[in-house]
């Protein structure tokens, strides 16, 4: 079981890493969309939707990664007052409960939007460049396959803590 969780980490150890490079030709292409605006005053067709496609994907595919790193936002009032057990005891039931069941119902639903975008050639319909909308619904199912299979791998690592199979309910650094 720890081979999977640990192969699921280095998954989203690696997307993680990859993803965080596109913000560098998002700022590129921001700054050359500002300097044609205002220098050129000729404004492009295609930067607000690579703007967005560039930070939704960068948002998405990092999700995974962030979660195997504990940077999520949590309102920990109580829970931060909790020993490790309870700890892990209300992270099992939220991976559970809450957690895996939406994330998954999301992945399935972003499947179908998908192909049905795939099938049907949709485009963008938000600018003058239009570009056909499939690979980025694409990275809509990615980034929530990637994020479901992180909790997974955050699951076992609760359950294993619980049941003193490990002393650490945290993924390793590295």
């Amino acid at each position: 079981m720890m081979v999977l969780v640990r192969s699921i980490d280095r998954l989203s150890g690696i997307s993680g890493v990859v993803i965080a490079w596109i913000v560098f030709p998002l700022i590129l292409a921001t700054c050359f969309e500002v300097f044609s605006r205002y220098a050129l005053n000729a404004p492009t067709i295609w930067a607000f939707e690579l703007g967005y496609m560039a930070m939704g994907t960068h948002a998405l595919i990092g999700a995974a990664y962030t979660l195997r790193e504990g940077g999520h936002i949590r309102i920990d009032v109580l829970y931060s007052r909790f020993p490790e057990k309870a700890k892990a005891v209300v992270d099992t039931a939220g991976y559970l409960f809450l957690f895996l069941p939406v994330v998954c119902w999301v992945s399935w639903g972003l499947w179908d939007y998908w192909v049905e975008a795939y099938v049907n050639n949709d485009h963008s319909g938000q600018s003058a460049w239009n570009p056909v909308i499939w690979p980025f619904r694409l990275v809509f199912f990615l980034g929530y396959f990637l994020l479901a299979l992180q909790g997974v791998a955050e699951l076992v690592r609760c359950v294993r803590f619980l049941t003193g199979r490990s002393s650490a309910r945290h993924a390793p650094d590295g």
